[in-house]
């Protein structure tokens, strides 16, 4: 049951979250790319933009005399010649040193002073931050750029070590209470009433824990929720925290676990610590099997990550106080593989079962999950409910999405029935093979196979009403038959099963009569069959030559590095177990075939409408049911029907 409404929000970083440490790659270029800057730096000072030459003093005085030079500028010991063609470059001379004058060389090679004062001379002292820089550079700018690498990387071991340290940290992720965006209440969550009822009490704990305290009265430290996949765990939590305005901080059991023994405890502890500063507030670990699982068993030996990490939250959850506002909420698919000591009271002693939604449930969650998507005004939720028994909450999400993705693929604003019809047949079976074609004789086999299954199951008294059949391939079938139950069931009897064994032979049955062969259509068809007459066996106790008893196994147990199969009764009756489950598949093939070859006509033309319009729906299969003489059995009552085998 996910939460129909606004877009996402962007999730707000917590104020306790420390900043990202920059990579060793990172460092790496950044010093890179700083070295590259100060030599560029470095170079260009030195270089003059203007078009220069190297020159000696030898060749300057023999320009004066050619009478080619025009101003000389002395610049420390550095000397410039401007020549009096200023295309030709600025010639750049040293001369002897700082305290020697120019004038003084040019004498000593020759120059006149007549040749002197005919040309401009000019000098120039070298004084502030550019002559100190010139003076310091050689010194300078290597030790700058070693002093920036040395920076980077003793920051970037620093950010090793804070990672290092933070390792063992918790990786929860905390929705708080002020945080409109993500807040979900018990408004947002239909179905699960009984869940919600048996959940109130805790938000009122939170809420008021004087009411509970005054009266000596300790609400359950932790809530073990347990339902099918899909259902609505997280989001019941998450109304829980709603409901009560407290911090709700959400982590997987696995990532509590660790190849290093002690980093799952250790957050464990971080978690709990962190949960309790800020309490009231809720604690919810999801998939919790993922480190609770029964220990004893041999897997994983008896010191592993695992294992600590368990004995870990059993100690947390046994250092509660009786008035600290702090619930551990835990969900599970599989509680059958829970240890025993977190169920046990003081623990998670409160127990919820959050069972899969009933038709009712179901129109409400549609009517959730449609709030946000504009709807044709034939568009009739309670179809859509009737025909999804067994979904989820979040089968039903994934319904509502598909269909408005199938209307906004063909250009359409609006989402009609046809598209939320087309949805739940995508969701339980897969999408449409379009490029999967049939050739003319599997067509023909693909029909009469679909049609057997049909027709056996609209003669049975006991079998689901067909709702649609199909020859379109989707997901790995090349057909489907469609049945679902008009009203909800919770249990189903023997005589359901007996007739479900033989529906699902139906297309095993005409394929044979029909072609004279077999094919590998009806292989799941066999599987499925088999393992439903076996259960009735072993595990339901449904068969009269072996009464009442469950012999289902405990399952396997790791012994000598190998898997011991504990089956729970003896080979000889495991034989007879198998001789049963033959005469069960027997006789349901014998009362498909019964069906179908009283019925034949009937199955021709349904399997020849199908071949010619590749899809029946229910009006119009049990339109030519109907023409063909074909009396269909309704579901209930049932008390009339007589009992189809002497099993």
């Amino acid at each position: 049951m996910k939460e129909q409404g606004k877009k996402a929000p962007k999730k707000p970083v917590p104020k306790h979250r420390k900043k990202q440490q920059p990579s060793s790659l990172w460092n790496i270029l950044t010093v890179g790319v700083l070295s590259l800057m100060m030599f560029t730096l470095l170079y260009g000072y030195g270089t003059d933009k203007k078009n220069t030459e190297d020159t000696t003093l030898t060749k300057v005085a023999e320009a004066i005399h050619a009478g080619d030079v025009k101003e000389l500028v002395v610049r420390g010991d550095t000397v410039e010649v401007h020549h009096r063609d200023e295309a030709r470059p600025v010639g750049i001379a040293k001369k002897e040193g700082y305290a020697t004058p120019i004038t003084e060389t040019l004498v000593n090679l020759g120059v006149t002073a007549e040749e002197l004062r005919a040309i401009a001379l000019e000098v120039k002292e070298e004084t502030g931050l550019a002559y100190w820089l010139g003076v310091l550079s050689p010194f300078l700018f290597p030790l700058l750029l070693l002093g920036f690498i040395v920076f980077f990387f003793s920051r970037s071991m620093k950010g090793m070590g804070v990672q290092a340290l933070n390792f063992g940290a918790s990786k929860a992720r905390m929705i708080h209470p002020d945080d409109e965006q993500q807040k979900v209440t018990f408004k947002d969550v239909a179905g699960a009433k009984e869940a919600k009822i048996e959940l109130e009490e805790i938000v009122d704990f939170l809420k008021n824990p004087k009411k509970f305290t005054d009266i000596g009265a300790a609400v359950p430290k932790g809530v073990m929720m347990m339902g099918s996949p899909g259902t609505g765990k997280t989001l019941l939590a998450r109304a829980i925290a709603g409901e009560a305005n407290v911090p709700f901080f959400s982590i997987s059991g696995s990532e509590f676990v660790e190849m290093f023994v002690g980093v799952g405890a250790s957050r464990v502890r971080d978690l709990f610590q962190t949960a309790k500063k800020m309490a009231p507030a809720i604690i919810f670990i999801d998939e919790i099997d993922a480190v609770g699982r029964a220990r004893g068993s041999g897997m994983g030996g008896g010191n592993d990550e695992r294992e600590q990490t368990l004995n870990q939250i059993l100690t947390e959850m046994d250092g509660f106080e009786p008035t600290e506002k702090l619930i551990v909420i835990a969900a599970t698919n599989r509680p059958d593989v829970i240890d025993s000591a977190l169920m046990r009271p003081g623990r998670f002693d409160r127990r919820v079962t959050i069972d899969l939604p009933d038709r009712d449930d179901r129109l409400e969650i549609l009517k959730i999950h449609a709030r946000k998507k504009p709807l044709t005004a034939d568009v009739n939720l309670e179809i859509i409910a009737q025909r999804t028994p067994g979904f989820s909450g979040a089968d039903l999400a994934s319904l509502m999405n598909e269909a408005a993705i199938l209307a906004a693929r063909e250009g359409r604003k609006e989402v009609a029935q046809f598209d939320a019809i087309r949805s739940i047949e995508k969701v339980m079976l897969g999408p449409e093979r379009k490029s999967h074609l049939l050739t003319k004789e599997e067509r023909k086999i693909t029909a009469y196979h679909e049609a057997g299954h049909a027709l056996v199951a609209s003669v049975l008294p006991y079998a689901d009403p067909v709702q649609k059949i199909s020859i379109i391939s989707r997901g790995r079938a090349a057909g489907y038959t469609l049945k679902l139950p008009d009203t909800d069931r919770k249990m189903q009897s023997r005589k359901e099963f007996l007739d479900d064994i033989a529906m699902s032979l139906g297309g095993y049955v005409a394929e044979i009569m029909i072609f004279d062969d077999l094919t590998t259509g009806p292989s799941n068809d066999l599987q499925v069959a088999t393992n439903l007459a076996r259960d009735m066996v072993v595990r339901f106790g449904m068969s009269e030559k072996f009464g009442p008893v469950a012999l289902e196994g405990t399952g396997g147990r790791l012994i000598g590095g190998g898997i011991s199969e504990d089956r729970g009764y003896s080979t000889e009756k495991a034989r007879e177990i198998d001789e049963e489950v033959t005469r069960i598949m027997r006789t349901a093939e014998d009362r498909a075939r019964e069906a179908l070859t009283v019925h034949r006509k009937a199955l021709d033309a349904v399997a020849e409408k199908l071949i010619e319009l590749e899809t029946l729906e229910r009006d119009d299969y049990e339109a030519i049911l109907k023409r063909e003489g074909v009396e269909i059995k309704n579901a209930y009552p049932k008390e009339e029907a007589a009992d189809p085998t002497n099993i």
